[in-house]
């Protein structure tokens, strides 16, 4: 494989609401299954994984580690919530430790903001701003980014409780600020629109919560890279060394439009606007999305593409691919058994989507599997975006790709 892949955003057992296989054997297991080679660990606040990982985890360099071949970095996500301004703040942010001394200096202070036990994504009474001087006080090499940064509910700009700029949240602390985490619900092409966010580092991540969704969205390195070579990469916005991102379609994800769930009402941003942000159905205010609120704070054009920028991709899951190919579902055991079949017969999963050439796909997948892929690769799909927690909806083949085809059969 001629690229390094990172997922620096996952989550552990120890988060609520995810899968009890979120523990280092599988995550190595599934690494290699989708070609990552590097992982963020999750959760380094929670006490008992990082025991964990202390136990298990080997040094391998300054700032990594490595479990069955897999290599790993120490991070976290911390859900500040605090008063200011005026308004309640729920910031989400990724925290990046150089060491098991750092992350257990960065306990020490963190634990007396909030209960760290609670929660693999602990709730911190916190000021970002004064988390990241403290922290960085703390180890110097200690770094944050913000993550998601549009989601309504949790995030630096979301519509519900965000801020409108980097330096009215961290204030006097946003120099420390050089990267940030786009989020399924947007892509760089996005961000680029609004010309304050272009000196940052544009990074996205899975955020996973089950072992076999992590790489759902990644960052593609040209070489193996160090903790302090990560830090002077983000800093510098090397293209040169960091190729690209890979992510959702951004309509696909769960917030990229406004809409209120619990009346089946999903609404563009100028649909909202015209009603007042007013449901349709029962009246209640929308959850304003990613894409209006983005809309609300660019000063660029749709289509403008940001000299220097990190180049991306977008792309959709290989097992997503195979359900619709096949017409089953995506936890089927169908699905499962083609998906094993394909990373045995050509490689991982990221090998299969970025890099093998059409032609070996033609020949080596059946004929829906590797229409789709080409699709997917092009951007030739269909999306209809997702709204207020739900997930959009994908659709790759159209009725004249499966034309003349004969359906698999599975048994």
């Amino acid at each position: 494989m001629k690229y390094f892949i990172a997922d620096f955003h996952i989550h552990s057992k120890y988060s609520r609401a995810t899968s009890k296989e979120m523990d280092l054997e599988n995550l190595s297991k599934w690494a290699r299954v989708k070609g990552i080679s590097l992982l963020g660990t999750g959760d380094f606040t929670h006490p008992d994984w990082l025991k964990e990982l202390q136990e298990k985890l080997e040094p391998l360099e300054y700032g990594l580690f490595t479990y069955h071949n897999t290599s790993y970095i120490l991070t976290a996500e911390v859900a500040n919530i605090y008063f200011k301004y005026g308004r309640s703040r729920k910031i989400h942010n990724i925290l990046f430790a150089p060491s098991f001394e750092a992350a257990a200096e960065a306990n020490r202070y963190l634990k007396e903001f909030g209960d760290l036990r609670s929660d693999g994504r602990p709730i911190l009474d916190l000021e970002c701003s004064r988390m990241v001087r403290d922290l960085t006080r703390i180890n110097p090499h200690i770094f944050v980014v913000p993550g998601h940064i549009w989601t309504p509910w949790f995030s630096l700009f979301g519509s519900q409780s965000g801020f409108n700029s980097i330096e009215e949240c961290f204030e006097d602390a946003a120099d420390k600020i050089y990267a940030l985490e786009t989020g399924l619900s947007s892509d760089p092409a996005m961000n680029w629109r609004w010309s304050k966010l272009d000196r940052f580092s544009l990074i996205s991540n899975s955020d996973s919560h089950s072992p076999s969704r992590i790489g759902r969205e990644a960052n593609v390195f040209k070489e193996r890279i160090t903790y302090q070579g990560l830090i002077e990469i983000l800093k510098k916005k090397d293209k040169g060394k960091f190729l690209f991102t890979v992510e959702f379609f951004p309509e696909e994800g769960k917030y990229h439009w406004d809409g209120h769930r619990n009346c089946n009402a999903r609404l563009s941003p100028r649909e909202a606007k015209k009603i007042n942000e007013r449901c349709p159905v029962c009246s209640k205010r929308v959850t304003v999305g990613v894409m209006h609120r983005l809309e609300d704070l660019a000063d660029r054009p749709e289509g403008f593409v940001l000299e220097g920028g990190i180049p991306f991709r977008n792309l959709v899951c290989l097992d997503e691919i195979i359900a619709e190919a096949l017409g089953i579902g995506r936890e089927t055991a169908g699905v499962q058994r083609e998906y094993n079949s394909l990373i045995q017969r050509l490689g991982n999963e990221f090998e299969i989507m970025l890099e093998i050439p059409e032609e070996e796909l033609t020949e080596n997948c059946n004929p829906r599997v590797a229409a789709g892929i080409i699709k997917v690769r092009s951007g030739a799909v269909d999306v209809l975006p997702g709204y207020d927690g739900e997930y959009g909806k994908i659709r790759i083949l159209t009725e004249d790709d499966k034309k003349g085809e004969k359906q698999l059969s599975f048994f």
